[in-house]
């Protein structure tokens, strides 16, 4: 690989850093292309980058983060790194997901990376990967913003409810009266 080649692919990587939500480092020394190929194509159904990147030109793209001295131990072997930047657990419930196949055990989760943050294999697959996602969060919020509507709008039917009850009740006792 040339110069000018490793220059731009640092930039690319840079980018992605930059831009991501979070990052997943990945051992997948072991799983053949066809395993390869199926994590790739989950990864991209979630919205999820994924690449295998030299270590050398990752260090060079991560230099000006505060915590690229962190990460130093990570990056040694084979390393992919997979990118989310939308929902920061979708890297993490991808490879979660994958790794329960008895066939693809060889993955092994080496770090994670959300907001400046390092977390180990175990903090990945542990927290990382059973945060809520984005759809899910929307939910809840669309919940927390709908309820004072409905209790408001039964608060306002409470009178001619309990009007119509006390007509029923009325109506009852007339008619076992009589």
């Amino acid at each position: 690989m040339e110069r000018t080649e490793k220059e731009a692919l640092v930039g690319e990587v840079k980018q992605r850093f930059d831009r991501m939500t979070s990052a997943v480092f990945l051992d997948f020394t072991g799983l053949n292309v066809a395993v390869v190929t199926k994590l790739r194509d989950e990864f991209r159904k979630a919205g999820v980058e994924y690449r295998v990147v030299k270590n050398t030109l990752v260090r060079h793209a991560i230099k000006h983060h505060a915590w690229s001295k962190k990460l130093d131990d990570t990056l040694v072997g084979m390393t992919g790194i997979a990118w989310s930047y939308e929902d920061p657990s979708a890297a993490a419930k991808v490879v979660k997901a994958f790794r329960k196949d008895k066939e693809h055990e060889k993955l092994k989760i080496k770090a994670g990376l959300i907001e400046g943050q390092i977390l180990d294999a175990e903090g990945v697959e542990n927290q990382l990967a059973t945060m809520p996602g984005k759809d899910e969060l929307r939910a809840t919020l669309l919940a927390t913003l709908q309820a004072p509507l409905q209790q408001f709008l039964q608060q306002l039917n409470a009178p001619l409810q309990n009007f119509a009850y006390l007509l029923k009740a009325k109506e009852d006792a007339a008619g076992g009266a009589g």
